[in-house]
């Protein structure tokens, strides 16, 4: 559960705390003289448990949300419980023995301690197992609206690569360079058989490493540099650990292509792009703003895609941004255990 730590369980605890209350009771004292005073002590002791695992639950799931801690949010909780519990069966017993101090069979604490840890085993298997099949419920609708998202990510990034623009002006690069120099020809189509070829390899991933992502930045790049030459600039400032890290695939690249399509590249303005690593969690893409008075078409949907996929792979979310000369996309590294 990513919205909250426990569902709606107004109705649960209204029908249960007095259901399990008259169940032990009965299952205690059926049909006894004293059955009031066991149905009494017992709905009170139930409804502290209840409510006493309710809080425990919702503090240990706030200070263990994450599910690779769910081992240890388990054990903690475990013992936390049965401390409770414990707590719990010495009030009550103090107070049977100061109420009816003639009970001619005076329970110990020990007697109340069995007793508290039903109700306790009872809330504590309704609410993690409600738990765990909200878990796997939100995990199925997430896998599926990554998978959604990467599906549209791959068409516009397939689309994109075969857009008639795209190929027009590559065709015309390439035809250029066969005419006076094999030797970079060859490395033009070793280029973008290397693009083509990422792209059918990332679509079935969620995530990759950051060096995977960059090695095929580069590659793009090369290919818009042979035809804008030195008016398109690309730095980049990573530390060499952040490459371990991952990234949503073709996300650098979807930046970096809409820096080239909205913004003038020429000799007398040239684009430059910057790939700078922010305090080892955020990986910035800055580009200087030099707008086109006319766009190229757009679907409008690249950006939005990026922000929809990190939404699903992580609480960090991207983070965009632009004043008058720079506009600015922080995307969160992500830890390699999402991979």
């Amino acid at each position: 559960m990513r919205n909250q730590v426990l569902p709606d369980d107004r109705l649960a605890r209204l029908i249960g705390i007095p259901a399990l209350s008259l169940s032990i009771a009965l299952l205690l004292k059926y049909r006894d003289p004293e059955f009031t005073k066991v149905l009494i002590i017992t709905f009170f002791n139930c409804l502290i448990i209840w409510e006493g695992c309710r809080q425990l639950f919702i503090l240990l799931r706030r200070r263990f949300p994450r599910y690779n801690q769910t081992s240890q949010r388990l054990l903690y909780q475990g013992a936390a419980i049965l401390l409770f519990t414990l707590l719990i069966a010495i009030l009550m017993n103090g107070v049977c023995h100061t109420f009816w101090p003639g009970d001619p069979t005076p329970s110990t604490v020990a007697d109340d301690f069995i007793k508290a840890i039903i109700p306790t085993i009872c809330v504590t298997l309704v609410y993690e197992s409600v738990y765990f099949f909200e878990e796997w419920r939100n995990n199925v609708k997430t896998t599926e609206s990554l998978a959604r998202e990467n599906v549209q990510s791959q068409l516009d990034a397939l689309k994109n690569q075969i857009d008639p623009h795209f190929l027009f002006n590559s065709l015309n690069t390439l035809a250029s360079l066969i005419d006076y120099e094999n030797n970079g020809a060859q490395q033009y189509l070793e280029r973008l058989s290397d693009v083509y070829r990422y792209v059918l390899v990332s679509r079935e991933k969620n995530t990759v490493t950051l060096e995977e992502e960059m090695d095929f930045l580069d590659a793009y790049v090369y290919l818009n540099k042979v035809r804008f030459r030195d008016n398109l600039r690309l730095v980049k400032n990573i530390l060499p650990e952040a490459y371990k890290h991952q990234v949503a695939p073709l996300s650098l690249q979807m930046l970096v292509e809409n820096a080239i399509k909205h913004n003038v590249v020429s000799k007398e303005r040239p684009l430059q792009i910057q790939i700078v690593q922010e305090e080892d969690t955020y990986l910035s893409v800055v580009n200087n703003v030099q707008e086109k008075t006319i766009f190229e078409k757009s679907t409008k949907v690249g950006l939005q895609n990026i922000i929809n996929r990190y939404k699903l792979l992580s609480d960090r979310q991207v983070q965009v941004s632009r004043d008058q000369d720079v506009f600015r996309v922080r995307i969160p590294l992500l830890n390699s255990t999402l991979s």
